[in-house]
């Protein structure tokens, strides 16, 4: 039977003396750091409450047993019809009372031994409020405590086990709940960023903000001749279009945008039915990054340094990149990145390249001369052809001819060893995805928002079956329903306010940032659009898991290839929800590679807190629903309800006993967790997480 939230092993509120002492090892029992917790200390008197519990447990499960049987037995005498209603309801019964005993029994058991649980992690120094592993290189001279001082950072992602932090990264203490959307998009909170001013001087055409008191503003034409709903009516008509509300049209849907300033271009896209994933260096302040989730649109930390993307071949319909300061000649590496920029793309994809270079003046200089003539070059090498410049724009197109490639005169050459989605391999100087079978222009792809559904011979290129993907997408399809259909618009809405906050008008939502650690097809994306939901979801594939990454960028949605034994690529508090599906089942298959908690910290690193209104927004779901006598199915329903309005909430779907076993590692991140029941014949179970907001 389900329980109440709460932050200890025996779901008692009340922390035992004994219980400041217990320790955890999340290696132990050798499962991949997925188990029991349980006390080093002594005593003979535990055991034999422990040995006490086990008979105890028998006993009722038979005692159980036998009661259903006769039962069953007495109802058979009936109608068979109703026979069997009744008895799937005893059975129901029987079961919810026996999971109901069991659990008090093993609290009683827990009480008895000590009252043994979880160590709780600490709370990080306030240095690591804005703590971003794998892109702070400090040397073993460097003291921890002087974090954010003396520290040589490195553009480059470098990834070690050595070292790991495991406390928890708290907020600011002036951290503020980030505004609703769309309200966030062109406000922030000053304090949920770290800014120090000097950083927005020089830089990308749309690094552009203003500081006001506590808020941040974005205006989309501060300190540019053109606002940015001109530029990309300059860039639409470049390529051919009327304007930029026919981008679907002409087949640009997903768009990278190199060095994106603060998402100014990215949320203007946004409303045009575009997706635009921004990706900029790691920087200790100011981080274009950092900014952009924190206007709710999708970021994170990637360079072009000397390291190929996570990203798979042919997955961008557009690339942008406006004064993103790219060395484009650095170290000798010249045309590279360019070589970069072209594996991403798919065929007849855009690169547009908006540079000071690209003026009249700056050409006059003999040596912005001999770049430009090298670049221009390079890219006729690469089979891109120039459609046109306007002012400091240029907007060159990929080729769709495979046989370019052959009959060019100079160039990179073609790759014979051509992975589809290397994970952070050294930059490869020759031209891949042409023997893909998804080198397909994007002018004969299916257009957005039909691409998302994808056809059978789509399909067909990634290996996937329709039927299983019909499958997969009528169940998301239900479960994301569910999540929003079942509640009185009296007590619950899409647009709950806080107390002490006006009426907020449509369409405000609390959630906006989503992260699906094991996003496989792509479905819970999917159904959340298809809901009409105002989110959007970063689709993580696990790199021990089956690669449909190119499949979901086929989609039309973006993503992400990575290893959850390392730290995600953003700055700490970025996602209001994370989503994992089976990823327990699939770390526990992989042994000897990194621990539960290990994991789950760095979860509770990228996401953000939440005020507590969690347990008054379930107990109110729970008594609308008893009232109304709704099964307890539907009362799971109606918590995804509640959980997916506010912030800072994990959902973990997976096998009951490694949701049990999970249980008891959250416990020591203070995470507020319940376990709910999805179907009475599943052997599957929810572990739904609630972040609180944490002091320092």
């Amino acid at each position: 039977m389900s329980r109440p939230l709460y932050r200890g092993v025996s779901g008692i509120g009340c922390k035992p003396a004994a219980a400041e002492e217990a320790y955890y090892d999340p290696k132990e029992p050798g499962d991949n750091g997925i188990g029991g917790a349980f006390g080093r200390g002594g005593a003979r008197k535990r055991h034999l409450a422990a040995a006490a519990v086990r008979i105890g447990v028998l006993v009722l499960a038979a005692a159980a047993l036998v009661g259903s049987v006769a039962w069953a037995g007495t109802l058979y005498a009936g109608r068979v019809t109703a026979a069997r209603a009744v008895a799937a309801a005893a059975h129901r019964g029987y079961r919810r009372l026996q999971e109901q005993l069991v659990t008090d029994l093993l609290d009683i058991g827990e009480l008895a031994g000590g009252g043994v649980r979880a160590k709780e992690a600490e709370v990080c120094p306030p240095e690591y409020d804005n703590y971003v592993p794998c892109y702070y290189n400090v040397t073993d001279a460097v003291d921890v405590s002087d974090l954010g001082g003396g520290i040589v950072i490195s553009y480059e992602r470098q990834c070690t086990r050595d070292g790991r932090v495991t406390c928890l990264v708290a907020p600011p203490r002036s951290y503020r709940i980030p505004m609703r959307w769309p309200s966030g998009k062109g406000f922030i909170w000053k304090d949920n960023v770290r800014i120090s001013g000097q950083e927005f001087s020089s830089g990308s055409l749309f690094k552009r903000m203003m500081v006001e008191e506590d808020q941040i503003s974005f205006p989309a034409d501060a300190h540019m001749a053109d606002g940015v709903e001109d530029y990309g009516h300059q860039i639409a008509e470049m390529i051919g279009l009327r304007n930029e509300f026919n981008f679907n049209e002409a087949g640009v849907r997903t768009v990278l945008d190199i060095e994106c300033g603060f998402g100014t271009f990215g949320a203007h896209l946004f409303e045009r039915d575009l997706l635009t994933m921004c990706i900029a260096n790691y920087e200790a302040s100011g981080s274009q990054v950092q900014i952009t989730l924190e206007r709710g649109i999708p970021a994170m930390i990637g360079s072009f340094a000397t390291k190929q993307l996570p990203y798979p071949y042919l997955s961008f319909d557009m690339v942008h990149c406006a004064k993103c300061n790219i060395e484009w000649d650095k170290n000798g590496m010249y045309g590279i990145f360019l070589v970069e920029v072209n594996r991403l793309l798919r065929p007849d994809g855009y690169f547009v390249w908006t540079s000071n270079l690209n003026t009249h003046r700056a050409l006059r200089d003999k040596e912005n001369q001999k770049k430009w003539t090298a670049i221009r070059d390079f890219a006729e090498g690469l089979c891109w052809e120039m459609l046109s410049q306007q002012d400091e724009t240029i907007v060159w197109k990929k080729t769709n001819k495979r046989d370019c490639y052959t009959s060019r005169k100079s160039g990179p050459e073609l790759c014979g060893h051509d992975p589809e989605s290397p994970y952070y391999q050294p930059l490869n100087p020759c031209i891949s995805g042409t023997r893909s079978q998804r080198w397909i222009p994007i002018e004969h792809r299916t257009a957005w928002p039909s691409q998302a559904r994808q056809n059978s011979t789509e399909l067909d290129i990634h290996g996937v079956h329709s039927e299983v993907f019909a499958d997969d997408t009528s169940s998301w399809d239900s479960m994301v329903r569910n999540y929003w259909s079942l509640l009185s618009p009296l007590i619950f809405s899409d647009h709950p306010k806080r107390p002490g906050d006006e009426d907020p008008q449509p369409p405000f939502n609390m959630l906006r940032n989503v992260l699906d650690m094991n996003a496989h097809f792509g479905g819970f994306n999917a159904a959340l659009l298809k809901a009409g939901k105002s989110v959007w979801v970063m689709n993580v594939v696990p790199t021990n898991a089956p690669n449909y990454l190119p499949l979901i960028f086929d989609r039309g949605f973006i993503g992400v290839q990575h290893d959850w034994c390392e730290a995600f690529p953003t700055y700490p508090r970025t996602y209001d929800m994370v989503h994992a599906d089976g990823l327990l089942s699939l770390e526990k298959s992989h042994k000897h590679r990194c621990s539960t908690l290990d994991i789950f910290l760095e979860v509770d690193r990228i996401l953000r807190p939440e005020i507590g209104l969690a347990l008054s927004y379930f107990h109110a779901c729970r008594t609308l629903c008893i009232n109304n006598k709704i099964i307890f199915t539907r009362v799971v329903q109606n918590f995804y309800t509640c959980l997916m309005l506010m912030q800072g909430w994990v959902i973990i779907r997976d096998t009951a006993p490694l949701i049990e076993a999970a249980r008891s590692v959250v416990t020591q991140l203070r995470w507020d967790a319940r376990i709910l029941d999805l179907d009475i014949a599943s052997d599957e179970k929810l572990l739904v997480c609630q972040k609180p907001f944490l002091r320092k």
